[in-house]
């Protein structure tokens, strides 16, 4: 469908997950059961980290917070990919996809810095143990939530009225599988090497500065971990971060992979992988990192279903 400059498209069409009509039915079925999988495991641990009063600690206040990124991040995207399987039919409309982009944006801009937060969190723990409490009071958690949720929501807004209240023309033929900001500018005409600029910018800003306060805390924890002289002590100070080390691994190493790659070597197949593993296959996993790594957790399981 062409469009004139001065028009804006009714709908865009979304590219197909996969390009075999006999493997739709398979992926449908694999992606409603991770989803399904994701949604279970993320409401259950905002409600147990809500319910147990063991686990209204700052850890598991940032926890909650996690889960629900991960739940928006997921259920933004895949209940309207499976409709549209179900349909067979790749179709958003125009008003849809911005809405999805911005809050996709703002899901995992937020989920950056709320890993950033959770480093922090367990820097304070292993490092100023006697202090942890004061430190981290109810006030201080609620500031180191909200900066990340404003800051995000701050970049998805500019970052998506900036691409849609330029000009679109050609094909309304998205190359992604939802509509993420860089496969939507080659459908601009106007404005769209500012705006990429931007995002590649603003991108590098968001993954650096969030992996620094990392890497920063956790060189501080190695350093303070070392300085204790029973192996017991040790054991149990690496266990304290054992989960969301894990999970920032997992999350980081996908991004990095994903955006440092060569761009000879980027292909569309490779770019949908990476983006079902972090937008789906994480927010899957980190509950169950978390429930099956964390002693506390699973106590708190057990305490709620015998209630």
């Amino acid at each position: 469908m062409s469009q004139r400059n001065s028009t804006v498209p009714a709908e865009f069409i979304l590219t197909e997950i996969t390009y075999k009509p006999e493997l739709q039915l398979l992926v449908l079925g694999v992606i409603l059961v991770i989803y399904g999988v994701a949604v279970i495991g993320n409401l259950s641990l905002i409600i147990l980290t809500k319910l147990d009063s063991h686990l209204h600690t700052p850890m598991y206040y940032f926890i909650r917070h996690l889960s629900f990124i991960d739940l928006g991040n997921c259920t933004v995207i895949y209940p309207k990919m499976m409709m549209n399987l179900v349909e067979d039919q790749n179709v958003i409309s125009y008003y849809a996809c911005a809405t999805q982009m911005a809050c996709y944006i703002a899901f995992i801009i937020s989920e950056l810095f709320m890993l950033s937060v959770m480093a922090y969190d367990r820097y304070v723990a292993i490092c100023n143990p006697l202090l942890y409490s004061v430190i981290m009071s109810e006030r201080r958690c609620h500031v180191l939530v909200s900066i990340p949720y404003l800051y995000s929501i701050f970049q998805a807004v500019m970052i998506t009225s900036k691409i849609f209240t330029s000009t679109f023309c050609g094909s309304n033929v998205i190359r992604h599988f939802y509509c993420d900001n860089v496969p939507v500018l080659p459908l601009l005409c106007s404005k769209a090497r500012d705006i990429e600029l931007m995002i590649i910018l603003l991108s590098a800003l968001n993954l650096i500065s969030s992996l620094f306060i990392i890497l920063v805390s956790y060189l501080l924890i190695v350093l303070a971990i070392y300085g204790i002289h029973s192996a017991e002590g040790r054991k149990k100070a690496f266990s304290t971060c054992g989960s969301h080390l894990t999970v920032v691994v997992v999350f980081y190493g996908t991004l990095l992979f994903m955006y440092l790659q060569p761009k000879s070597t980027h292909s569309f197949e490779t770019d949908k992988i990476a983006s079902v593993f972090y937008t789906l296959v994480i927010p899957m996993l980190n509950p169950l990192i978390y429930s099956f790594r964390n002693k506390e957790m699973r106590n708190a399981i057990r305490r709620v279903l015998k209630n």
